[in-house]
């Protein structure tokens, strides 16, 4: 299937690793141009240079930038005008909140992921939502907690419910323009990140085989199978679907 992103520019937050990596590798070997964002210099410069490498051309363009600063929209906008005069979608990946339960947590910590995870995902898809012309669109990275609480992870079941219903609310907003906005719900992906989780419980092999027990397919999924899903959803073959919650989990979850 041709998804027809030759030559689209997309913005992917936290694309130099991750999730936000792999969707970016996909949205590049579609064809289309990212800017990548993360709060690391050096690893972005390397996920640029391969990005560019593997599609033996300018593809990919780095910003340090923080989702949780006020001015990262503008930011990430002037970067992809600067470099290719025009933006068609984002992808924003919402990064992992401290691990705990509820009554470990403290206000502290409520008050930071609420700026980094929920406020910077919301100013970034109003603001670049705004930006994009008719055609465009947005995805938001959240996770399975939107619908089923995780356990020991008070604040994403807080706060990734929330940022699901502010992406229905904004699907209806856009919509008019032609502009769309999809949230995918990664479940358990091979990253870093489920690692560290995984690694947290004290046994990392028996927290993976565990939740393997729950999945349908009987494996964690790869990054590549998730970035693959994120490009399709944010390309013009998926122009009549917004406001949807896609799982990618491997028929974890259970709801329909």
């Amino acid at each position: 299937m041709d998804l027809q992103l030759t030559d689209r520019v997309f913005l992917v937050t936290g694309g130099a690793r991750g999730l936000g990596r792999a969707s970016a590798d996909a949205l590049v070997a579609e064809g289309a141009r990212v800017v990548i964002s993360g709060r690391s210099q050096e690893s972005l410069d390397e996920a640029v240079a391969t990005l560019n490498e593997s599609a033996c051309r300018d593809a990919a363009v780095g910003v340090v930038a923080d989702n949780a600063d006020r001015e990262t929209p503008a930011r990430l906008l002037a970067a992809a005008e600067d470099a290719w005069g025009r933006v068609d979608g984002a992808l924003i990946s919402v990064g992992g909140p401290p691990k705990g339960p509820v009554g470990a947590i403290t206000d502290e910590q409520w008050s930071a992921a609420f700026e980094s995870v929920f406020l910077g995902a919301v100013r970034l898809a109003r603001e670049v939502g705004a930006a994009l012309p008719s055609g465009g669109s947005l995805g938001l990275v959240l996770s399975s907690s939107v619908r089923v609480p995780l356990p020991g992870m008070a604040i994403s079941n807080g706060l990734r419910p929330g940022l699901a219903m502010v992406a229905k609310t904004l699907a209806d907003e856009l919509g008019p323009r032609g502009v769309r906005i999809n949230c995918l719900l990664p479940g358990r992906i091979a990253t870093d990140r489920v690692a560290e989780l995984d690694a947290s419980t004290g046994d990392a092999e028996a927290a993976r085989r565990a939740a393997e027990a729950t999945i349908p397919l009987g494996r964690y999924g790869e990054p590549a199978e998730f970035g693959t899903v994120a490009a399709f959803l944010l390309s013009p073959s998926a122009s009549f679907l917004t406001g949807v919650m896609l799982p990618v989990d491997g028929g974890l979850l259970r709801a329909l």
